[in-house]
């Protein structure tokens, strides 16, 4: 039994080994393709060669585009050339070409030579240069903000006059305001009384004025006062009175003929 088992896989793995050699097989895997590519700008392209582990030469090779001249492209300041190993039977080769210009366009693709003897020439890629990318604004675009500015300018007026000619159509009706009548408060003036006479004073003695007191509030009739003053009292009073406020004083002289 284990006998029989130990046949069985050792079956199996040979058959699979042979299937894989078979699998394997010597040949340049790319495909064909078209770059458009800026003057100025930088290219990269790359094939993989599949050599199943035998001994191989390759190169990069470059035809213009009337397909009349052919030459392999060699390591140069702007062409660089590597390879790249995949795996035991696949090696990847590039080439980069810095700063391309017109003399650059064409097609490239991988040529190998195996170890039998035989040349394989994989798919090519065409390159097509184009004009360099302008980085500023374009002219055209230039040219329609200067248009989209001046446009502006031009209908800025109108847009005014519209709306001066719409303001003056309508004009907002006034409001109606409420009549308010004020009530000014007049004080009541009080009424003037009369300056009374200073009360009657006897004839030796200084009669003094006193200044008039504040009116009262009730009205009161003026008073007149009479007082009897001889020739010499009045003589006495004039030498020895001192300046009397102001006051109004009501007297009446009466001479005695001897």
């Amino acid at each position: 039994m284990y006998t029989y088992l130990l046949g069985v896989i050792c079956f199996v793995c040979i058959f699979q080994a042979g299937l894989c050699a078979e699998e394997c097989q010597l040949s340049i895997l790319a495909k064909r393709d078209m770059d458009y590519v800026p003057e100025g700008d930088s290219l990269s392209l790359s094939c993989v060669v599949q050599h199943c582990g035998n001994n191989w030469t390759a190169a990069w090779m470059w035809e213009n585009s009337t397909y009349d001249f052919r030459k392999p492209v060699k390591e140069s300041e702007r062409h660089h050339l590597t390879n790249k190993t995949i795996s035991a039977s696949q090696t990847k080769l590039f080439l980069n070409i810095q700063s391309v210009n017109q003399s650059d366009e064409g097609s490239y693709g991988c040529m190998v030579v195996w170890d039998t003897g035989l040349t394989e020439n994989g798919h090519r890629t065409h390159v097509n240069i184009t004009a360099a990318l302008i980085t500023g604004p374009s002219p055209r675009k230039l040219l329609h903000r200067v248009l989209i500015c001046v446009c502006a300018l031009l209908c800025l007026p109108i847009i005014l006059e519209l709306a001066r000619c719409l303001s003056s159509e309508v004009k907002p009706q006034p409001l109606p305001r409420a009549q308010v009548i004020y009530e000014v408060p007049y004080a009541t003036q009080p009424t003037i009384l009369a300056p009374q006479p200073p009360p009657r004073c006897p004839v030796p003695q200084k009669c003094k004025a006193y200044p008039p007191k504040a009116p009262p509030k009730v009205k009161r009739k003026p008073e007149v006062m009479y007082a009897v003053i001889s020739q010499g009292a009045l003589k006495q009073q004039r030498a020895t009175r001192q300046p009397a406020q102001s006051a109004t004083v009501y007297s009446s002289l009466r001479f005695d003929n001897p």
